[in-house]
């Protein structure tokens, strides 16, 4: 990775004051919680983070945010659920913004590669690229 999740993180939180209105509070300190603590306590924590990005699907520093925290998640519990949910925030991300729209869109893209290759997706996209690159064409 060329970059650092946890450093992006942090600006990305930094630039979202001004798209969660009333929340920004309640963010500060669920953001809080999750960065100095572990276990149930910083999971609950990132649940709630999530929970409020659910209501803010247009507040881009806010959603790279919690693309960027959804994988020190995936690193520290690298169970599929957490890159599902990666992937899945990856994906709105990148739908819902232009490329060169946000200056997290490049490493939001980086992340998506990382997240699909942590659920083997990559693997099956170069075995379909094999497969129809061995398999004859009509008039083959």
């Amino acid at each position: 990775m060329r970059f650092d999740p946890a450093l992006a993180a942090q600006d990305a939180f930094r630039e979202s004051q001004q798209e969660l209105g009333p929340d920004w509070e309640t963010a500060v300190e669920l953001e809080r919680t999750f960065s100095s603590s572990a276990g149930t306590e910083a999971r609950e924590a990132y649940e709630r983070l999530l929970a409020i990005a659910h209501h803010y699907p247009n507040a881009g520093s806010f959603q790279a945010f919690c693309i960027y925290i959804t994988w020190q998640q995936a690193t520290e519990e690298t169970i599929a659920r957490h890159f599902e949910t990666g992937l899945a925030l990856c994906e709105a991300y990148l739908a819902s913004h232009k490329a060169g729209d946000l200056p997290h869109t490049e490493r939001i893209t980086e992340l998506r590669a990382s997240f699909r290759t942590g659920l083997g997706l990559q693997e099956e996209d170069e075995m379909l690229i094999d497969y129809q690159s061995d398999t004859p064409k009509g008039g083959d």
